[in-house]
């Protein structure tokens, strides 16, 4: 009877469940033979930085001034030295340096942790897409080209902002509903919640 337990192949050990962040199966995740979430994260994440690249080449070469809602929404091209939204200016190479950071931490927690869901994918895949669009800015320009200007008239302006910038916002709220969806929240707060041994 233990002779026969023993004999478990390793290949039948290597298909077996692992949990991944959320409890999921990892083998229905990417990387490994379910490569269909991966090429979907690969899609989305290099249209969006084309589609990022493109409009912003078009900008710089055009640099127009554009009201596509009068006294609401227009194009304009900015020159962004700060973060996401214009915010916190300080030296490029801070921000340089905190893009390939955050691209590499992502890439590794992908590698660790990847989402065994649709959604968890695609809302990846924009918060890469998005942090790398801005970082090739940088490297490439020493700022970011910004052009989508939110307001209402004159009495409040939102910061400018581009394509990368909507990914990576729109991702970010995806990957927290994705956490949210998925029980690891509560899990999380379960297991603070209870007492030390």
């Amino acid at each position: 009877m233990q002779k026969g337990q023993d004999s478990v192949s390793p290949s039948k050990l290597e298909n077996s469940k692992i949990p991944d962040l959320v409890g999921e199966d990892k083998s229905k995740a990417f990387p490994g033979k379910h490569s269909g979430r991966l090429r979907l994260f690969v899609i989305v994440a290099v249209l969006v930085v084309i589609l990022d690249q493109l409009s912003k080449v078009w900008l710089d070469a055009s640099r127009p001034q554009i009201q596509l809602l009068p006294g609401f929404l227009d194009l304009r091209y900015v020159e962004n030295t700060g973060a996401i939204f214009g915010l916190w200016h300080t030296h490029i190479a801070v921000f340089i340096s905190l893009g390939i950071v955050s691209v590499l931490a992502i890439v590794v927690f992908l590698y660790y942790f990847p989402p065994a869901t649709t959604l968890g994918v695609v809302s990846f895949a924009l918060i890469l897409s998005g942090a790398a669009g801005n970082l090739i800015d940088r490297i490439r320009l020493g700022y970011v080209i910004d052009f989508i200007s939110i307001h209402l008239r004159e009495l409040f302006h939102w910061p400018a902002f581009n394509i990368a910038d909507t990914a990576l916002t729109v991702g970010i709220f995806a990957l927290i509903y994705y956490f949210y969806n998925s029980g690891v929240f509560i899990k999380a707060h379960e297991r603070n919640g209870k007492p030390q041994n």
